[in-house]
């Protein structure tokens, strides 16, 4: 039940619940991928049946298809939905520019796609992941399986003269192999410590041949709500110029704790 979430997810829980919200009857959304966006999920699900909305879904992961079909949404891959309104997903980095790291749980790619496929894209997210510059999470690097040991050493060499602090390139691992995209891919971590241009190193990273994408989101994202632990939520929109404060009752009747 809701008083027996960590403080983390009850913040998660608080921008979620006030980011589905800003879904209206009829709109075309992307869903994103992570702990985060699961709660958004759960949520949209929970209020799609009350409010009986009318709502086509594509997810950024298979995943997260998984949990939207369970939930009742409906789910279309994005060539069927075309062009969407509102994409809603996580961040595992963000700053006050609203530039963000994703990727950490390994979606990055269909991520950026359905992002830069819609109006508008709101992150939500608790404090924790708010920087004052980028680059303390690993920068995940999308890359194909052929050759990934060179675009490796060619990402190494270009961090060199970048404006970073770190040029350690990991492959992330899933057991004893390396993890898979959805896509197939294999994936970098970048441990960078501070990215002093994210503009600069996206525009770079993605002339490396082999890489497919980066973590790297420039100006995509729209707005923030930034959870907190005591249902206090931020809605902050830089192109509006506005940060609104609110706070979200946990009641512990909501469906969305019942399978928890």
């Amino acid at each position: 039940m809701a008083q027996h979430l960590t403080p983390i997810d009850r913040a998660k829980f608080a921008a979620a619940r006030r980011a589905v919200d800003c879904v209206e009857d009829g709109m075309k959304l992307g869903l994103g991928t992570g702990s985060t966006a699961a709660w958004m999920v759960r949520c949209l699900g929970e209020r799609a049946r009350e409010e009986n909305l009318r709502l086509t879904c594509v997810p950024t992961s298979a995943r997260t298809a998984e949990l939207a079909r369970s939930l009742g949404l409906k789910v279309v891959s994005l060539d069927e939905a075309g062009w969407l309104d509102l994409t809603v997903d996580g961040a595992d980095e963000f700053d006050g520019d609203l530039a963000l790291i994703k990727g950490g749980g390994g979606a990055l790619l269909l991520e950026k796609i359905v992002a830069t496929a819609s109006d508008r894209m709101i992150v939500i997210s608790d404090a924790s992941k708010e920087v004052k510059a980028l680059g303390a999470f690993p920068l995940p690097v999308e890359v194909i399986p052929f050759g990934w040991k060179a675009s490796k050493l060619l990402i190494e060499e270009l961090l060199g003269g970048m404006d970073v602090m770190g040029t350690a390139a990991t492959l992330r691992m899933n057991g004893t192999q390396p993890f898979t995209t959805d896509e197939g891919n294999y994936l970098l971590d970048l441990s960078l410590g501070r990215i002093g241009n994210p503009r600069q190193l996206s525009l770079a990273l993605n002339q490396v041949p082999g890489v497919v994408e980066n973590g790297l989101f420039i100006d995509i994202c729209d707005a923030v709500v930034v959870g907190y632990a005591d249902g206090r939520v931020e809605m902050r929109d830089p192109i509006a110029g506005t940060v609104v404060e609110e706070r979200i009752v946990f009641v512990e009747s909501d469906n969305i704790f019942r399978d928890l």
